[in-house]
This record gives structure tokens, sequence and C-alpha cells, in this order.
């Protein structure tokens, strides 16, 4: 299945060097032991679009607390091979320069605010050396004739550091994300009867812990606060786990909400209490396959829609794109999100993984290795740790269909200007 496809040992081999960061292995391999928010990322129904399920207190499990920033991230190792060096170069450079120009401005932007001061240094990065490490690299950018060119140079001007990864060798679990379209209406209907609601007003007050998503929709405490309706119950849940969409009203008119805030319940995968219950098998859950499983054991719906106590509450965006945590919009396949306590933000990233491409004679899906170059902007309660990446992929189903086939490991570096 492409979905759950690992990469073979040759391909493996070229993706992770093993004698990487061996040193940090021990404290690695406990960090990330049977917690149910990385369980859950890897079954997966999505990764959450940040920041709808940004990390807090409550969430945050125990071994978290352990994590020293200074060692998520290190300077790569003398011995280790630079994937700078190597054939495989930034695959969508010569289709969408502009929008990884775009998505550099975005960063720049990020860096230059009181926001970005709060969070530098991060292992041992000053804010001033991000910021003059995105204004070089996306002069090279502009320069560059292709794509190998532009990766020579930053071999040249830039060092690398990499993501210690889940197991402490640079192992990294990537996942993908998207924004949403469906149809939906301004008020009930016999069609449209699930909704989406704004933030109470009253939603400081209230105490903690909050109510769980069984006790919201089953009272009237939120009558009144409906901004959509949607037609499907699943649809209106997932919107919930993406965080952003765009709906296509009834009268024609397009409406696009965000995130707001959510409950402090914990966030709880769909497709993780699935294979608990063994309704499902670990390698066969992506987000067609647990649709396709709502569609043919509808009874089951509610009961593990509930599972997941956790609520979220939006806003109008007036027809803006789907954004970061950055507070700027997210770039298809040129934003990825990561654990913003642990990784540098608005960071210049390298990524090795790879991701779903369209065969031009079947049309199916098939997937592909890529290097290519991101800009970190985004996060989410799920993406937590040195070892998991969620690539934004952009908006609609083909996006969908894409960003549910993502579950490959692979490798995160980091650029940074050298001193």
């Amino acid at each position: 299945m492409i979905g759950s496809q690992k990469f073979g040992k040759s391909k493996y081999d070229l993706f992770v060097n093993k004698k990487r960061f061996s040193e940090q292995k021990s404290w690695a391999s406990t960090l990330y032991r049977g917690g149910d928010i990385l369980f859950a990322t890897w079954v997966g129904l999505i990764c959450a679009v940040p920041p709808c399920y940004m990390q807090t207190d409550f969430q945050r499990p125990a071994e978290a607390a352990e994590l020293k920033l200074a060692q998520a991230i290190a300077p790569i190792s003398p011995r280790a091979v630079n994937p700078l060096t190597l054939d495989l170069t930034d695959d969508l450079l010569d289709s969408d320069r502009q929008n990884l120009l775009q998505a550099i401005d975005h960063s720049i932007q990020y860096i230059r605010t009181p926001s970005a001061a709060k969070r530098y240094p991060i292992a041992g990065i000053s804010q001033d050396l991000m910021e003059r490490s995105l204004v070089r690299f996306r002069r090279l950018v502009q320069v560059s004739r292709t794509a190998k060119d532009l990766q020579q140079a930053v071999n040249r001007e830039f060092d690398l550091y990499q993501s210690v990864g889940r197991d402490g060798n640079g192992d990294v679990q990537f996942t993908g994300y998207y924004e949403a379209v469906y149809k939906a209406s301004r008020t009930r209907t016999d069609e449209f009867k699930y909704p989406l609601y704004r933030l109470p007003p009253d939603f400081a007050q209230w105490q903690s812990p909050h109510p769980t998503r069984a006790m919201l929709e089953g009272s009237k405490q939120m009558a009144g606060l409906e901004i959509a309706w949607l037609s499907d119950r699943f649809q209106a849940f997932l919107v919930h786990v993406q965080g952003s969409a765009r709906f296509e009203l009834s009268d024609g008119n397009l409406l696009t909400v965000g995130y707001a805030s959510k409950t402090d319940q914990p966030y709880r995968s769909v497709g993780a209490e699935l294979v608990r219950d063994g309704k499902m098998r670990l390698e066969d859950v992506t987000l067609q396959t647990l649709i396709e499983y709502f569609k043919k054991n509808p009874q089951d719906l509610i009961k593990y829609l509930n599972r997941n106590p956790s609520f979220v509450f939006f806003r109008e965006t007036n027809g803006k794109p789907a954004t970061g945590s950055l507070g700027a919009p997210v770039i298809a396949e040129r934003s990825i999100a990561t654990d913003k306590k642990i990784f540098p933000s608005g960071g210049i990233a390298l990524i090795r993984t790879e991701i779903p491409f369209e065969n031009p004679t079947t049309g199916k899906l098939e997937l592909r290795q890529v290097q290519r170059f991101v800009l970190d902007q985004d996060t989410g309660g799920a993406i937590r740790g040195a070892g998991r990446v969620d690539i934004f992929m952009g908006t609609g189903d083909r996006a969908k269909q894409r960003a549910g086939l993502i579950k490959g490991e692979g490798e995160l570096y980091y650029l940074v200007l050298k001193k």
C-alpha cells in the first residue's frame, strides 16, 4: 500500500545515517516510548493544522519536559554524509521559485517581530543569525539558475544542523496536512445539519476541566454560536482536526474559517482508537481508509468521534488563506509544521522523505523521494518532539489525497549561515 510504504534498505541507507548523533541515543530512545500522541500521528487521522492543537501544559507528556532544547538539533558530524553534496536536488525549484520566495518573505517578516525575539536563541542560534540566514538564502534563491546551483551555493555558505529524530539517529516521521474545501450552509437544513461553532463570549471564564466533545454536542450550551452547517458529521470533525477550511455556500458565496481556540481536553486520534479496537490494521490507516470505514460503519461514527474529547472553536477569516502559527499564510509544499519548543521558528529547513505524485500515465498517486528546501512556519499538538514533521500540501481534494498518504521516514536539517 502506498500510504504505508517504507523505504527499502538502499533507500533507507540513503536517507538515514545511523551513526549520526549516537551519543544522544539514550535519552531519545526513552523520549518517545509508547506515547499516545506519537501513536496517533503514526496511525494518522492527519495531524492538526496548527495552531488547532498546539501543545499546551495539560497535553504535554511528562517525558517532553526532559528534552533539553540544545539536544534536539546539532551540527552534522564531520563523518556524516552531507545531503547538500548529493545528486538529489530541490525538485520544485523550477516550477515554484516564486512560492519559495514568498515563504521566505513570510519568515523574514516574522523573524523581525517581538514574538520571534521571545523564541530565540534556540539550539545556540540567535534571532539575528537566523534573520541574516533568511536574507542571504533569499538572495541565493533569486540568483541561482538551477536547483543544483542553489544547492552548491547553500553548501558553501551555510552550516547544517540535523534533528536527532525520534531515535537519536536522525530518523524523522513525516506526515501531511491540508486545507479542506466543503459545501456548507449558513443555516440548518435537512441536508446541512452538523455545525461548526464560533468561540463562546464567556469562554475565558469556563472552569477547568472544560466539557468534553460529547458533553458540548449533547447540550444546548452552544446554541446561537453556529458559523456554518455541513452535510457530513465526519467532515465537520475533520475541520476540527485540520483547524481551517473553505466552504462553498449554497448561495454561491465563499466562507472561510480558521482556528479561534480549543477546550483544555486532550486530543486523541480516531485512527489510533480504531487500531486499538482491532477495527483496522496499523499499516492500513490513511485518511481515505478512515473515510471509507465510517461510510461502511456509520453506527460507529459518534462513538469514535467522542473518544476525542477535545473541541475546537472557529472564527471567520474573510477569504484569507490557511495561516500557520507564525501568523502568516502557509505555502503548499514549502511550509512545514514542527515542535516550536525545540526547533527554530521561521527557520530554513531541508527535508528528505517521500511524497506522493501523480503518475501521468495511470493518474494514480505514487511515492517519490524528494529533497527540498522548506520554511518552518507552523506547529501542532500532534507534532511533538524531534522526530515529527508535518508538510502543508495545499487546498482541496487533491491536496487532501496527497496529504493522507504521507507517512514515511526521512531526515530534517536546518540551514544556518556560516559565522
